[in-house]
């Protein structure tokens, strides 16, 4: 599992990084800005409906965001993008809707896309952009300068360029990466299934925190986690707990958490936290406490 993740996420990040390099070429800050501004409303819901096209897994999103940190886009909007890239992304929908059905997908799809917009709309009303890196808005010297001055490097050196930036950026946060892979795998390969159904797989409603909480260190790829769910369910899990999980393992994992520290401080790292759990345990007790359950 470790050398699988290991070269999946690095393939991942390289991949991510050079093609928003790529963007970041053709696209200037000012356009991203104007795009992804938080003065009004429609940078908030233009987040969410990428975070909803792009296929990325929670770690995919770490380069993605270091793009838009780069170009300032709108603090609000670019963690409605961290938020719901992961949990509204084709792939969890589409599955979504096969094994649980139509109407359990789309109230994920709009629980998770409202929670995403207000969390971010609050987290910067709430001044917590104090709490990134600066480091995080440098660009690495070998990237390019913008629009503003791509006609001053020759083009055949520019996709060099761009991956000598891709290559420096990534070798900041491979310790991060490794470090975060070895932990999740090893919690992958030694936490059996049945402590997931013992703690998490009864009719109480303590079950559905437990169950988010339990999904955030379990790295789980969307493709894989539904299909587990769905298997969970079968086992007896209610489906509250099942959406706790879902949420909590999608939304965050914690090789996610470890990639994110090299951005941002302690108390944003808290706070993504605190919104995912939140929307796991909120959905949860939705789909418990509601005849949503009954519709699978």
């Amino acid at each position: 599992m470790f050398v699988f993740l290991a070269v999946e996420l690095t393939a991942l990040f390289l991949l991510i990084s050079y093609g928003v390099g790529v963007l970041q070429e053709y696209v200037s800050p000012e356009r991203i800005q104007a795009v992804l501004s938080s003065r009004n409303g429609r940078g908030y819901v233009v987040a969410a409906l990428m975070g909803a096209i792009t296929p990325f897994c929670s770690c995919s999103t770490i380069p993605f965001l270091k793009g838009l940190l780069r170009a300032r886009a709108g603090f609000g909007p670019m963690m409605v993008f961290l938020f719901s890239s992961p949990l509204l992304n084709p792939v969890i929908i589409g599955l979504f809707a096969v094994t649980f059905g139509i109407k359990v997908a789309v109230v994920y799809f709009l629980i998770a896309m409202v929670v995403s917009v207000v969390a971010g709309a609050l987290l910067e009303a709430l001044g917590f952009e104090r709490h990134v890196e600066a480091s995080a808005y440098e660009v690495p010297s070998s990237s390019n300068c913008g629009s503003t001055c791509s006609g001053a490097i020759q083009p055949e050196n520019r996709w060099l360029r761009i991956w000598k930036a891709t290559w420096k950026d990534f070798r900041s946060v491979l310790p991060y990466l490794l470090g975060g892979i070895a932990i999740g795998s090893f919690i992958y390969g030694f936490l059996p299934t049945d402590l997931i159904t013992r703690y998490a797989g009864s009719d109480n409603l303590t079950a559905i925190p437990v169950a988010a909480i339990i999904g955030i260190p379990l790295y789980i790829r969307a493709e894989a986690v539904i299909p587990l769910s769905a298997a969970l369910a079968a086992k007896g899990m209610s489906l509250g707990a099942v959406m706790a999980l879902i949420i909590g393992s999608a939304g965050a994992s914690l090789t996610e958490v470890i990639l994110l520290r090299s951005i941002f401080r302690l108390p944003m790292i808290v706070a993504f936290l605190a919104v995912i759990l939140t929307m796991a345990v909120g959905a949860g007790f939705l789909y418990a406490l509601t005849p949503l359950g009954s519709a699978v």
